[in-house]
């Protein structure tokens, strides 16, 4: 089943990387932070009303994978029954920066394989869903796991970031060509979309940046990668790793995912704070430049009041919902967007580094399950 033309699309945060916290390891869980798991059933009942149908949705990878090979399907069988009776379709998103406790990090290739052996018994147990995110924003993995060392495997060098990155990709394109050999399955892609501000070509550390970040894209979607990185990547990614990427890239059945949020800036040193139109008018040139580079359809996968207060969600959501319009009236195939997540998350203004349960206003429902302003301007726009 083919994407829709235009989806208007929640989901819902189910981040479990482990981070460090006073200097302890602790699992993060936003799913059970929430009260998801507890009120399942009545909270995509609660996003169904609004309209939506297609639905972000991922059960965290540790709690079916139970030991090595094991797995335990009541979470996925609840959630996906769910989802059935609700008439949400949902995006399948099989690990969301967490891995099992028995595999020691994203730097170590083994977790590829596993991962790999889950999607092949998860596509063997259930024949329905089409529409697949297999690993979450790869650059985010390995930004925290091995630039800045703050989850996982809290790693710190150039290098590490290339090494996570490439396995990420690796495992996300080895998972579609399944899917694809499997059933007429789309990867949907969501991938964290920082966009450069005016004046960031005069920054060498901001264009490095964003060269890494555009990596993301580049491998599997077929692109050279910036040479201004390629040293990082022939230090620390195997040539045949490379290689295999390159085998499998492919933008058929492919709608890649942009996650843009207020934050998603890359501002030169010294810049003023950007307006809120400043930000639109970022999204509209990064999504014109990179349609030019990838010829590939696009949505937008996550955004939210994220570095906003909630007080102006509709101000947010009226005005990149105006943009994506205008950029469809140019042409563009962009494809969808993704409020994301139905509720409020927990401890993301700290990037999780601070996993005490201190909320982030950015759901569609606030943390009671309260609905917000911005949830009834959402089912109007769905509803059009």
């Amino acid at each position: 089943m083919s994407f829709p033309d235009f989806a208007w699309a929640s989901g819902e945060e189910a981040s479990d990387p482990w981070v460090e916290h006073e200097g302890q390891p602790v699992r993060v869980d936003e799913l059970a932070r929430s009260g998801h798991l507890d009120r399942l059933e009545a909270d995509l009942a609660d996003v169904a009303s609004l309209g939506v149908r297609v639905w972000r949705y991922g059960m965290p990878w540790r709690r079916t994978e139970i030991a090595p090979g094991r797995y335990d399907w009541t979470l996925w069988d609840r959630a996906l029954a769910a989802c059935e009776e609700r008439g949400l379709e949902p995006v399948v998103d099989l690990c969301h920066f967490g891995l099992p406790d028995h595999l020691p990090g994203f730097a170590d290739a083994r977790w590829v394989e596993s991962f790999l052996r889950y999607v092949d018994a998860f596509l063997a147990r259930y024949p329905a869903p089409r529409w697949f995110t297999p690993v979450n924003e790869p650059t985010t993995v390995a930004l925290t796991a091995g630039r800045l060392g703050v989850w996982n495997d809290r790693r710190r060098s150039e290098e590490d970031f290339a090494r996570i990155l490439a396995l990420c990709v690796l495992a996300n394109v080895e998972a579609h060509a399944r899917i694809r050999a499997d059933r007429d399955g789309w990867s949907i892609g969501a991938e964290v979309t920082n966009c450069p501000l005016p004046g960031v070509e005069r920054d060498p550390r901001a264009v490095r940046r964003v060269a890494f970040e555009r990596a993301s894209f580049d491998l599997p979607l077929g692109q050279p990668l910036d040479p201004l990185i390629e040293p990082a990547f022939a230090a620390a990614v195997p040539d045949a790793l490379r290689a295999r990427i390159e085998a499998l890239a492919t933008t058929e059945h492919v709608i890649a995912g942009h996650d843009f949020y207020p934050v998603s800036l890359v501002a030169p040193a010294g810049a003023p704070p950007p307006s809120l139109a400043d930000r639109i008018d970022a999204y509209a040139r990064y999504a014109r430049a990179w349609h030019a580079r990838y010829r590939t359809p696009f949505w937008i996968a996550e955004t939210s009041n994220l570095g906003l207060p909630v007080a102006q969600q509709v101000e947010w959501l009226d005005a990149l919902a105006a943009c994506a319009g205008a950029l469809r009236g140019e042409g563009l195939p962009l494809r969808g967007l993704c409020w994301y997540s139905r509720g409020d998350q927990f401890d993301w203004h700290t990037m999780l580094t601070r996993p005490v349960g201190e909320v982030t206003e950015v759901g569609l429902f606030d943390h009671a399950r309260r609905p917000r302003a911005v949830a009834a301007r959402f089912g109007e726009w769905a509803r059009r």
